[in-house]
């Protein structure tokens, strides 16, 4: 059975026992669909700790259908997905994290979204009940954003910063435009997105996140580098 989906998933400095996690959340995703294969495409963001040989053979082995690329230097969350997607060969593509921190049921509305062709982009957006899970600084940046990109971009979806995505070969030529290498990538794309000549549609989708998901701290030198891709973006927005 040929793969018509292509997975994308970014990984960085891995925890201990990613890979068998990874292939765990996967087989449970292929099982929702066992009349479709998916294709895993697992980029390595320079990681300097974490992924070993073993651990990229143990998936070659019990995964039919996988791609592994790697670059030295780690470039960003946004760099590896680009070069990701990239990669992709198949009609439709979804992204998100290597710990698959979104539920099944969150997943499957994107992929059945594509596979009925709703929309060419299907956006994940986050319930109320998210922001429990979230350290309050993230809350704040998050809120924060969702208020500028209502305000000041005008984008058809506030909360832009959802890692699950999911979108067909139209969506993949917009993505593929994307120049934000690290956190804001998900934004630029959704204000390419709205002036896109194509006109590509996109649709938000509500997702919840599993249970026993956390996350950590932003680091401060992230935040610093981040403002001045939104003022990239923003500058972008001004000249377009």
């Amino acid at each position: 059975m040929a793969p018509v989906f292509d997975l994308v998933v970014p990984c960085y400095n891995p925890a201990p026992g990613w890979a068998y996690h990874l292939l765990s959340n996967f087989q449970n995703l292929q099982a929702c669909y066992p009349d479709l294969a998916l294709h895993l495409i697992l980029v390595n963001d320079g990681s300097t700790r974490g992924i070993l040989p073993t651990d990229v053979a143990f998936l070659q082995d019990h995964l039919r259908h996988f791609t592994y690329l790697h670059h030295e230097a780690n470039q960003g969350k946004g760099f590896a997905v680009r070069r990701g997607v990239q990669a992709s060969e198949n009609p439709l593509c979804l992204y998100t994290d290597i710990d698959f921190p979104y539920t099944l049921e969150s997943m499957a509305k994107i992929i059945n979204g594509l596979m009925q062709a709703e929309a060419d982009i299907l956006a994940g957006v986050r319930e109320t009940e998210y922001y429990a899970q979230v350290p309050p600084i993230r809350i704040k940046i998050s809120q924060a954003l969702q208020l500028l990109t209502k305000h000041l971009l005008h984008l058809p979806i506030n909360d832009t910063q959802c890692g699950l995505k999911g979108f067909n070969q139209k969506g993949k030529q917009v993505f593929l435009k994307t120049k934000t290498n690290r956190y804001l990538f998900d934004l630029e794309f959704i204000y390419l997105l709205s002036k896109a000549p194509s006109r590509p549609s996109i649709q938000p989708v509500t997702v919840e996140l599993k249970p026993e998901v956390t996350f950590s701290r932003m680091d401060a030198k992230i935040l610093f580098q981040e403002s001045f891709s939104f003022l990239k973006i923003l500058f972008r927005s001004s000249v377009d």
